[in-house]
């Protein structure tokens, strides 16, 4: 998908979207403001193993 057509999509999506959920969205989008793709990118994957591995995380915990 071109830059344009994401924004489009993303847009569509955002209409039908819970307001709680959208602060959420908001928050995320202004927290990558201004940081390096690869940055971004080490935290999209670290929260993408912390949710895969939360019930390892929560045995390991106790």
């Amino acid at each position: 998908m071109s830059r344009d057509e994401v924004k489009t999509a993303i847009k569509e999506l955002l209409d039908n979207t819970p307001e709680q959920v959208l602060q959420e969205v908001y928050d995320y989008l202004k927290s990558v403001q201004g940081k390096s793709e690869s940055s971004v990118s080490l935290s999209q994957n670290l929260r993408t193993i912390l949710s895969e591995d939360k019930e390892l995380l929560e045995r390991l915990a106790k």
